[in-house]
């Protein structure tokens, strides 16, 4: 039997620390439409300059050859475009950074289970924890080649990271490769050029604290007007002074208009990204800004109300409530969602099921969510699954990181606390101790709604399992009250029934010798039964029986 790990303390998740909200631009005219895409091509051209010199410097970047890049860009736009481009090119370049090391790490966890699973013997079989080894000396050649293959591929990443060259497509690697396979991608050559593009411009820009209505390139009043800063070979364009162009459309912001309305109104710093849906021709404008992290309450006062466990699948979300001991109350609850499609409509699906379950959450007035602390990155690769690709199928769709953020976002603005649990044997066990007891001929528990409860109980910082077992001694409770869930203050099922007054326990009153000494008997005893009987010698006449009543 292998060795359980270690299974880690439950934390409260943070806050979110930034928010943003999107509008559409609508009914624009012609002439707005062709500055912005002006705009954007000609700061897009300067981004892609700007990322390739970042990108050429590699390690060797100091403050020196930002300051020289950002007055090259200012000469051709503007300094408030030039510091939102360098910006966003050191942005760019770090998080390519993050995406090297992470392939970095995922080639040498391949490589290493290959090499494992190669110095096993073929045939071999695997254990809970760890792969056996290749099934047939075919399979394990060709793993002998791809061991190789990653071997290379590890080596020249290595070197790159070394270097500090990574690679980055303005634009996205996705749709550049969509170029060499357009039947595929179902489009035509014009308009993959006209995603290609637009995917390439640039009109974003950072806010800044004590400006005008919070930012000076990307303009946005309380009214809702919108005006950009032109880059300087397009000042010609200008429809209001200071080289600023006004488009014709407002903007209101529905979700969360009053919090944006109140910054720009006290000058604070608010980000603006304008951006074309090529799909849909839309327009939109989203404003974004930062915000201290709320703090967090203690977990013990988090849980005063019960907790909600939350079993994270492909296809649903399990939950299902506990109480403060850690019992389930009520029936399981089931929210679907469907991951098929566009990014927009998963994301959509997401949203929606996360609303209704902080929905729930509220109506059974509880003010914690426990979720699994899930992180596939190590866990979906080929070289551990080996042939089930199914499965790798079914936990690379799972929106692990994207649900958990947005659950977080979400929760804070309804005061909901969000618990991460430690994942481990979570659904196991909770199949194991909690399947068969609640399910019934009129409910039948699922494997998920079972790991939501274990889920709950591992954030309360109760045992999985329902019950401890009795005493080796002797079966009684002598040494304590055997069930976990309960506190040791409270009566639980093994104890004495309480002495409470009333016909439903049928114990006696709490003045019942009292009572019992005063009132009047139900059932009439005869006296005489209780003395020693003595028959009368003789019987009396009638004039002694009259002389006895007058007398």
């Amino acid at each position: 039997m292998g060795v359980l790990r270690e299974v880690a303390a439950s934390f409260v998740v943070p806050g979110p620390s930034g928010v943003a909200v999107r509008d559409r631009l609508k009914h624009l005219t012609a002439e707005d439409e062709r500055v912005l895409r002006l705009v954007g091509a000609h700061l897009g051209s300067l981004a892609s300059r700007d990322l390739r010199a970042r990108c050429a410097d590699g390690l060797d970047h100091s403050t020196e050859t930002w300051a020289a890049r950002k007055r090259e860009l200012t000469a051709v736009s503007s300094s408030r475009w030039a510091g939102s481009l360098t910006k966003a090119t050191h942005d760019q370049w770090a998080l390519a950074r993050r995406g090297q090391a992470a392939h970095l790490q995922g080639l040498e966890a391949g490589i290493r289970t290959i090499a494992y699973r190669l110095a096993l013997p073929v045939g071999s079989k695997g254990t809970g924890r760890a792969p056996g080894g290749y099934r047939s000396q075919r399979e394990w050649f060709h793993k002998t080649r791809r061991l190789r293959v990653l071997e290379d591929r590890l080596a020249a990443v290595r070197a790159d990271r070394e270097a500090g060259v990574v690679h980055v497509t303005r634009g996205g690697k996705r749709l550049l490769n969509n170029r060499h396979h357009l039947d595929a991608a179902e489009l035509t050559e014009a308009e993959w050029r006209t995603r290609w593009e637009a995917g390439r411009w640039f009109l974003q820009a950072d806010g800044e604290s004590g400006k005008r209505y919070g930012n000076e390139t990307i303009r946005v009043s309380p009214d809702g007007e919108v005006s950009l800063k032109l880059p300087a070979p397009l000042t010609h364009l200008a429809n209001a002074g200071h080289g600023r162009y006004v488009l014709g459309v407002k903007v209101r912001f529905p979700h969360r208009g009053q919090e944006w309305r109140d910054r720009v109104e006290a000058n604070r710093a608010v980000a603006y990204r304008i951006h074309l849906d090529v799909t849909r021709g839309r327009w939109y404008l989203t404003a974004s800004w930062t915000f201290p992290v709320t703090k967090t309450i203690p977990i013990e006062a988090a849980l005063a109300d019960g907790v909600i466990g939350v079993d994270t699948n492909a296809d649903h979300l399990a939950a299902w409530r506990l109480d403060t001991h850690g019992n389930p109350i009520g029936h399981p609850r089931r929210f679907p969602y469907d991951l098929s499609g566009a990014a927009d409509h998963r994301d959509a699906q997401v949203r929606h099921t996360l609303t209704r379950l902080l929905n729930w959450a509220q109506t059974c007035r509880v003010t914690a969510i426990a979720v699994e602390d899930l992180d596939f990155t190590a866990e979906k690769t080929r070289e551990k699954h080996g042939r089930r690709r199914r499965f790798r199928q079914l936990i690379s769709g799972m929106p692990t990181g994207k649900l958990r953020a947005r659950l977080t976002s979400m929760a804070d603005a309804t005061g909901i606390t969000i618990i991460a649990v430690d994942p481990a044997y979570t659904s196991k066990w909770g199949a194991q101790h909690w399947q068969k007891p609640l399910t019934g001929t009129t409910r039948k528990t699922t494997r998920h709604d079972a790991a939501s409860i274990a889920i709950g109980r591992r954030a309360q910082g109760h045992p999985i399992r329902r019950r401890t077992a009795p005493p080796r001694a002797h079966q009684s409770d002598e040494h304590g009250h055997r069930t976990v869930q309960a506190r040791p203050e409270a009566l639980g099922s093994e104890e004495p029934r309480p002495r409470n007054p009333g016909p439903r326990t049928r114990c006696a009153q709490p003045d019942a010798e009292r009572t019992r000494a005063t009132r009047t008997p139900k059932t009439v005893r005869d006296v005489r039964s209780e003395q020693a009987w003595v028959q009368d010698s003789l019987l009396l006449t009638d004039e002694e029986r009259s002389w006895t009543r007058t007398g």
